[in-house]
């Protein structure tokens, strides 16, 4: 399972935190059922009943829950100088030309002959071209490309095209979103309280005994592979080889693969593919999902896309795209036109070099991270292709961790237990923050994570 389960959110031991923690919990808690009679004094209950897949989601969404906890240790602390190296958002500002696409694009609305209402859901002809040459190299065609607001949302809308009939495989650890639109699409059984797995979903482990990457041949099929690389959050990048091993495994077992390819632009190995489309075979099998947000500082802006390939279809034979067309038509109104403005700006010569700026300074986070863990004689994996660095506590409980490390250095982290129960026993450190702020931290860190201050089991 890729959420939070309610033993290991129990565990913030100081007291100041675990009353914040307690008032936090209950912010979003249902209403209490009013007693017999309470709808004549006045009380009005729905007659609806609640999605059943609710009540199969383990607490708060993974990355919601690190924000709760932050803010109920501001609560009890608020004059600690807190900085972030959890979730992946992007710090630095929207370089220039990129931004002038973006100032362009609100500019014409503002105009007469420039104002545009409703676009096309796939996106704009010339966005699609130009992600499809720029990124693709032409290996997939414009009319493949879907633009959206963000990789996250067209995963929900993958899910929404796969339906609940489905069973799916994730990487153990993995992005909790893959998990938990499984279980919200009715596609599990409830969670197994000691494996804490859901039933219906096949769990890859990936780890340092495999090298990150599954043992396919003791793998069970799927309908629906969901694969990350470079991964979040073990940082780990699958090469050519091992890429063509799963291509070639999905199309025997006639599984989706949904390669997810957030993070290409962080990969500087040369035998590390930035697209599945790079592997042959790829077109009959995969789906591949891509953003803006780390390429281009667009987590705030959002823009996304989804590359669904004609050559996939169906076990009926009927067209993949086709539906996955008719979805977003259906739910989605299309990306916004000031965002596909600057999306172009992302994409042209000017725009490209600036996303290499940008990449090369957050990957020299990493490098900083990766070595101050080194340092402190930790075991570490990612930071060289992915701007994650995941540490090995050494089969210490990752949530101890984290409320170590925020409670003495005041340093926001993300525990491995909450990627999935093969992320028990790791901390994942994101190079995301500013320079100045993640060298701070480093020096916190050599503190806070030295081998006699961690926690044991």
């Amino acid at each position: 399972a890729c959420s939070l389960t309610p033993e290991i959110a129990c565990r913030h031991r100081a007291p100041p935190m675990a009353a914040s923690l307690a008032i936090a919990a209950t912010a979003f808690a249902a209403p209490s059922r009013p007693a017999v009679g309470a709808e004549r004094a006045g009380v009005q209950m729905s007659g609806v009943a609640r999605n059943a897949n609710f009540g199969k989601l383990q607490a708060g969404y993974l990355f919601p829950e690190i924000g709760r906890r932050r803010s109920a240790y501001l609560a009890a602390n608020p004059d600690a100088n807190i900085i972030s190296l959890g979730i992946g958002d992007t710090t630095q500002p929207v370089p220039s030309h990129i931004l002038s696409g973006l100032v362009a694009g609100a500019s014409k609305l503002g105009t007469k002959e420039g104002y545009s209402g409703y676009g096309a859901e796939q996106g704009m002809g010339p966005l699609r071209e130009k992600i499809a040459s720029a990124l693709y190299d032409g290996k997939v065609d414009a009319a493949e490309v879907f633009v959206s607001d963000g990789s996250k949302c067209d995963i929900g809308r993958l899910q929404m095209m796969f339906g609940s009939g489905v069973t799916s495989a994730v990487q153990d650890p993995s992005y909790p979103v893959y998990v938990d639109t499984s279980v919200i699409m009715g596609q599990t059984a409830e969670m197994d309280a000691t494996s804490k797995q859901y039933g219906n979903i096949v769990y890859m482990p990936c780890n340092p005994s495999n090298n990150f990457f599954p043992d396919l041949s003791s793998t069970p099929r799927a309908d629906v592979v969901y694969f990350c690389s470079p991964n979040n959050p073990t940082g780990a990048a699958a090469s050519r080889e091992q890429l063509q091993q799963l291509v070639d495994w999905c199309n025997k077992q006639g599984s989706i693969l949904v390669f997810d390819a957030a993070y290409a632009p962080f990969i500087r190995s040369a035998d590390v593919p930035k697209s599945i489309f790079e592997i042959e075979g790829a077109r009959t099998c995969a789906i591949e999902v891509n953003s803006f947000s780390k390429y281009a500082g667009f987590t705030g802006v959002r823009l996304g896309w989804t590359v669904v390939p004609k050559e996939l279809v169906w076990a009926d034979g009927s067209s993949v795209a086709a539906d996955f067309n008719r979805i977003m038509c259906t739910v989605f109104n299309g990306a916004s036109n000031v965002v596909q403005s600057g999306a172009m700006a992302c994409l042209d010569k000017d725009g490209l070099a600036e996303i290499q700026v940008l990449i090369d300074y957050y990957m020299e986070n990493a490098a900083m991270l990766r070595q101050t863990m080194l340092d402190i004689g930790l075991k570490v994996h990612g930071g060289t292709d992915a701007p994650y660095v995941f540490v090995d506590l050494e089969g210490k409980p990752s949530w101890d961790m984290f409320s170590k490390i925020l409670e003495e250095a005041q340093v926001v982290t993300i525990p491995g237990a909450g990627f999935g129960p093969g992320g028990e026993g790791f901390l994942r450190l994101s190079a995301f923050a500013p320079r100045e702020a993640c060298e701070e931290a480093c020096t916190r860190l050599r503190t806070a994570m030295k081998p006699d201050a961690v926690p044991a089991a």
